[in-house]
C-alpha cells in the first residue's frame, strides 16, 4: 500500500460515493450486484470460499496487511503486529498465536527460524510497547524488526534494525553459500524535517542477516537506485521518484525488479551487497509503481499501478482500464518492451477502494498464471502467457465494505489453496477448481515469500520442483 508513510490511517483513504455499474466477464456468469454495507460474497463458478478466520481480538482495530508462508505455517501482517496461522488443513485454518507489536505496515519475510517485519511509522524505540510520534523528532526508531518464530506460540522479539526512511517493505534475499539472508529495504517520502530521512532519498538500505548470528544483524549498504534523480512527477498522475516502494528478487536467474514510485526498474543481483541498475521504464499511465512479478522463466514482468493509494474507488467506468491496472512487460535483451494492461473486467461501485495490489504466481506449467489482490475489487486469477492479451480465469469478491475501506491487501497461491488478507475480515482461503489452473495443486513448496521468487522446474516425470535459492 502507497499511502503516506507519516501519520495516522485516518483521512490517507479517498472514498467516493455513486452508483455500481455492473459489467460481465467474457466466458464468466456476470457478477451479482453489489449490494453497499454488505458481505455479499461474488465468484465466478470454479471459485470456491473453504473458510475465513476472524482477526485475532488483540489486533481487531488495526487492518491486516502482506502474507509469508513456511511449511503448514501462514504469517499475517497487521498495523498492530503480526498472527501466524496453522494451515495444515486449509478447511480447519486457526490462529496459532499472535503479536501485539504496533507499527505500519508490517511487511513480512520467513527463512528458517526468522521472522523479519517492516515498520514504516515513527516510533518512540524499537520496541513492541512505543508509542508513535513525530518523525521531526531526532530519537525516533522505525526499520526492521526481527523475531525468532521456531516456538509458534511464544515468538520472541530478538533483535531491530533502524533503516533510513524506515521500511516500508521489504525483500528477503537468501546467500545459502555464505550462510546469510540479506533484506532490500525499500522506503519512500523524504523530508527536510526528518532526520532520518533527508532528501534526495534516492537509495535503498540493505541488512545483512548472519543466519548463524542474527542478532548481529546491520545496515552493509545503501546503493544508490536513481543517481540522477529518477521520474519527475507528471502532473495529476505520478508522484516523483524518491525511492522504491518494492522489490522482486529472482535470486536464481541474478535479479530483480524494483517498483519505485514514478519507474520501473531491473537490477542484476549477483552481487547481493552492490545491486546494478541495468533497465529502466516509464509510463504515463502509471501513478504508482508499486509492485512487481516476474513470470517462472524470468522473461516477462508484471508491475502494479497503486493510483489513489489504496483508499480511492479506481476500478469504476471513470477511471477506465488503462490506469489503476498491471503492465506486463517482456524482457527483450535485458530491456523492458511494454505488452498491455490488465485490470479486472467489472466495475466496482465508486464507493469501493479498488486498485491492483500485491499477487503470486500460480505455478501451472508451461503458461504464466497468477492471482492478485485488488483491495475491495477482491482476488483476480488471470493468464498472461500471451503478453500482449490477457484474460481472467476467475474471482472472487465480498462487495462493499460496511467499514468503506477494505477489501484484500494481498491473495497468493500456496500448496493447492489460495490465502488473502482482508483488511477488516482476516485471513481467507480460497480454492479454484479449473483445467488451466489444476495442474498446480500437484506441486508443494516448504516456504514462500513472495517478493522472493523461486523457479518452478521439472525433476522428470512431469513433476515440478521449486526454490527461491540460487
Amino acid at each position: 500500500m502507497s499511502i503516506p508513510r507519516r501519520g495516522g490511517l485516518a483521512g490517507r483513504f479517498l472514498v467516493f460515493v455513486g452508483t455500481a455499474v455492473a459489467m460481465a466477464l467474457s466466458a464468466i456468469p456476470a457478477q451479482a450486484a453489489d449490494i453497499p454495507g454488505t458481505d455479499q460474497i461474488v465468484m465466478s463458478p470454479n471459485v470456491q470460499h473453504v473458510t475465513n478466520v476472524p482477526k485475532p481480538a488483540s489486533i481487531a482495530a488495526t487492518i491486516n496487511t502482506d502474507i509469508a508462508f513456511q511449511g503448514n505455517y501462514a504469517y499475517v501482517g497487521n498495523y498492530g503486529g503480526f498472527s501466524i496461522y496453522d494451515i495444515k488443513n486449509p478447511k480447519k485454518t486457526s490462529v496459532v498465536s499472535s503479536v501485539v507489536c504496533p507499527g505500519s505496515q508490517m511487511d513480512l519475510s520467513v527463512y528458517g527460524d526468522l521472522l523479519f517485519a517492516s515498520v514504516d511509522s515513527s516510533r518512540s524505540d524499537d520496541s513492541c510497547g512505543s508509542t508513535s510520534q513525530s518523525a521531526s523528532v531526532k530519537e525516533s526508531w522505525e526499520g526492521i524488526r526481527i523475531f525468532d518464530v521456531k516456538d509458534k506460540k511464544n515468538p520472541k522479539y530478538i533483535k531491530s534494525v533502524e533503516t533510513n526512511c524506515g521500511s516500508h517493505t521489504h525483500t528477503l534475499v537468501p546467500d545459502k553459500k555464505h550462510g546469510n539472508v540479506y533484506l532490500y529495504v525499500s522506503s519512500y517520502n523524504p523530508s527536510a524535517s526528518f532526520p532520518d530521512c533527508l532528501p534526495p532519498h534516492d537509495k535503498i538500505s540493505i541488512v545483512k542477516v548472519p543466519l548463524g548470528n542474527p542478532t548481529s544483524a546491520s545496515v552493509v549498504a545503501t546503493p544508490v537506485v536513481f543517481p540522477d534523480g529518477g521520474n519527475e512527477s507528471q502532473p495529476g498522475l505520478a508522484l516523483p521518484t524518491s525511492g522504491c516502494h518494492d522489490i522482486t528478487a529472482y535470486v536464481e536467474k541474478g535479479i530483480a525488479a524494483g517498483a519505485c514510485m514514478g519507474d520501473g526498474v531491473l537490477f542484476d543481483i549477483r552481487n547481493p551487497e552492490d545491486p546494478k541498475v541495468t533497465a529502466r521504464i516509464t509510463d504515463p499511465n502509471f501513478a504508482f509503481w508499486h509492485s512487481a512479478t516476474f513470470n517462472n522463466a524470468g522473461t516477462k514482468v508484471v508491475f502494479t499501478d497503486e493510483l489513489g493509494g489504496g483508499g480511492a474507488a479506481t476500478c469504476n467506468e471513470a477511471t477506465g482500464p488503462n490506469r489503476g491496472a498491471d503492465a506486463i512487460y517482456d524482457i527483450v535483451n535485458g530491456q523492458l518492451v511494454f505488452k498491455n494492461y490488465y485490470k479486472i473486467p467489472r466495475y466496482q461501485a465508486d464507493s469501493e477502494n479498488c486498485v491492483a495490489h500485491n499477487g503470486s504466481l500460480i505455478p501451472v506449467k508451461g503458461r504464466d498464471i497468477m492471482v492478485q489482490a485488488w483491495y475491495q475489487g477482491g482476488a483476480s486469477v488471470w493468464d498472461f502467457t500471451d503478453s500482449a492479451h490477457p484474460e481472467e480465469i476467475g474471482y472472487f469478491e465480498r462487495g462493499p465494505a460496511a467499514e468503506g475501506s477494505g477489501g484484500f491487501w494481498s491473495a497468493y497461491y500456496y500448496n493447492g489453496y489460495i490465502y488473502a488478507s482482508d483488511f477488516n475480515r482476516g485471513f481467507d482461503v480460497i480454492k479454484i477448481n479449473d483445467r488451466r489452473t489444476n495442474s498446480a495443486n500437484g506441486v508443494q513448496v516448504d516456504r514462500l515469500n513472495t517478493q522472493t521468487q523461486g523457479s518452478y522446474r521439472d525433476r522428470g516425470h512431469g513433476d515440478w520442483v521449486w526454490s527461491d535459492e540460487d
